[in-house]
């Protein structure tokens, strides 16, 4: 089950450009798993991946939304 609907392309080289040049590690890391969501990853791997909680992935793709 997914979170987040479906990245459009202006979004996706918008969430791809945050990932490459974003200062700050948090943003880096959150554009990161967005981008690893809409290419399927599923979510427990992405919890894994990233050392975060359900709950913190939760917030992460609704900030997004």
């Amino acid at each position: 089950m997914m979170f987040i609907r479906e990245i459009n392309h202006l979004s996706s080289k918008l969430l791809q450009r945050i990932y490459r040049q974003s200062r700050h590690h948090q943003v880096r890391q959150r554009a990161h798993c967005l981008i690893l969501a809409s290419q399927g990853v599923k979510k427990g791997e992405l919890m894994n991946i990233f050392s975060i909680s359900y709950k913190t992935l939760y917030n992460w793709f609704n900030r997004w939304e």
